[in-house]
């Protein structure tokens, strides 16, 4: 794909916000106004954490052990598929209108359902408001896989801006070294990390991927607070309503690794910072991981873009 124009700048924005979990019809009123201040700083594209509509379920067993289940558990799954949207459905159409409202990109994390499976799901919506591209996470981490599914490779999205290409990987998805590399080819100029991950290690992580990519790297993570689930779901993690579940540790990296903004620990806040396009050719100079410093008579990646849905009826 070609490069971005070398003289544009853009400014970008992450949201580090948390959801309200188990309840779609808040976590979207909040993303509509959270897009909504993020476009009144000058942003153009704005990033959102990982399921931050239907929310993270971070401390929550759902009850299961190692050949049991208990019906608690399958409750919480019940309010799990319950709070998870529609992808397109009511949802969809308020962010595509907030974004339409506001001329801006827009990406976000979402639970999305599908029949009786959620699916962790990053959602692009374009300035026009419609439903750019969707993305869904290929590998649940650990306990994840116990309530969401598999995406395919149908969803590697990387939806054309004027900024560029403009793809997303959800959280440790980003280790997965191919993964990334599928991504780079595809010119990824805004490489969006909606993410969970408040470690000290994920900072590095991004900066890392800036660097092999010679992309602008945009994570946004949750903040997020015991006291935030409904008192009806076991949470395992913490000791009061205070504790905080996830602390932030959202960040903008660019081409060549350098931290525009953040990371920023604790509180919600929205970064901004002002992107020098011409800087992902400047950083191509000297590496360009699918160009000229690939070795394509070494090293071949294959990936697998079909669809590739459980039932194939053919007529």
């Amino acid at each position: 794909m070609p490069l971005p124009p070398p003289s544009s700048t853009v400014r970008a924005a992450v949201v580090q916000a948390g959801a309200v979990p188990f309840d779609r019809e808040a976590c979207t009123d909040k993303a509509v106004r959270l897009i909504g201040d993020a476009a009144a700083t000058g942003a153009r594209v704005v990033v959102f954490p990982e399921a931050f509509i239907g929310g993270y379920p971070k401390g929550l067993s759902y009850g299961v052990v190692v050949g049991a289940r208990d019906d608690a558990g399958r409750e919480e799954y019940r309010l799990t598929l319950d709070s998870a949207i529609d992808v397109p459905g009511p949802e969809t159409a308020r962010l595509g209108e907030a974004a339409a409202a506001h001329g801006c990109y827009v990406v976000i994390g979402v639970i999305e359902r599908a029949g009786g499976t959620c699916y962790c799901t990053a959602l692009f919506f374009a300035p026009d408001g419609t439903l750019a591209g969707t993305h869904r996470k290929l590998m649940p981490t650990a306990a994840e896989r116990l309530v969401w599914g598999f995406g395919d490779g149908s969803t590697l999205t990387a939806v054309p801006s004027p900024y560029g290409p403009i793809g997303a990987v959800i959280c440790w998805e980003n280790y997965m070294p191919m993964l990334r590399m599928a991504m780079y080819a595809k010119g990824v100029a805004l490489y969006c990390a909606p993410t969970v991950d408040d470690r000290e290690t994920w900072l590095p992580t991004m900066r890392h991927i800036a660097l092999e990519g010679r992309c602008f790297v945009l994570t946004a993570c949750q903040v997020l607070r015991r006291g935030a689930f409904p008192p009806e779901v076991r949470v395992s993690l913490g000791t009061d309503a205070d504790s905080l579940l996830i602390r932030g540790g959202s960040v903008i990296v660019n081409p060549l690794g350098r931290v525009l903004a953040g990371p920023a620990f604790g509180d919600e806040t929205i970064l901004t910072a002002d992107l020098d396009l011409g800087d992902i050719a400047r950083g191509k100079m000297d590496f360009d991981v699918v160009g000229h410093y690939a070795r394509p008579d070494v090293f071949q990646l294959n990936v697998n873009e079909a669809p590739a849905p459980a039932v194939r009826t053919i007529t």
